[in-house]
């Protein structure tokens, strides 16, 4: 192999190592699943999903891979997938944190007021729903 064709040897594995959403959809079915979603009679407010700086980063990351479809299609559906993943992850992330921080109090027998309890339930119901939307 030439130096060149190594490199892009290289590169190319290197980026088929990165997960995507095949490696999330395996993990998912990996982990257990929590307890049952409770219904509320109560529309949840959508509120953001992610912060500010998350939700800039993402979109200007959208924006280049779109740009970059021109000349190079291959590449860029495959960047879209790296991307949709990365998002799931730190999404998932986001609610692991919360239903952590959550168990901890019930571990510690602290008590979780009904209102933190509520708006968890809310974001988890306000997402749900802007899944079986989509």
């Amino acid at each position: 192999m030439s130096e060149r064709t190594e490199a892009e040897h290289s590169e190319a594995v290197e980026e088929d190592t990165r997960p995507g959403t095949a490696d999330l959809v395996r993990e998912a079915e990996e982990v257990e699943s929590g307890a049952d979603a409770a219904e509320t009679g109560a529309d949840a407010e959508r509120e953001p999903l992610f912060e500010a700086s998350d939700r800039d980063r993402f979109g200007d990351s959208w924006t280049s891979i779109q740009a970059a479809f021109v000349d190079d299609p291959r590449d860029a559906v495959k960047e879209a997938d790296t991307l949709v993943a990365e998002l799931m992850q730190r999404l998932a992330e986001t609610f692991s944190a919360e239903r952590s921080r959550l168990e901890s109090q019930w571990d510690n027998d602290e008590d979780v007021s009904t209102e933190d309890l509520r708006i968890a339930l809310q974001r988890y119901r306000s997402f749900f729903d802007r899944l079986l939307s989509a």
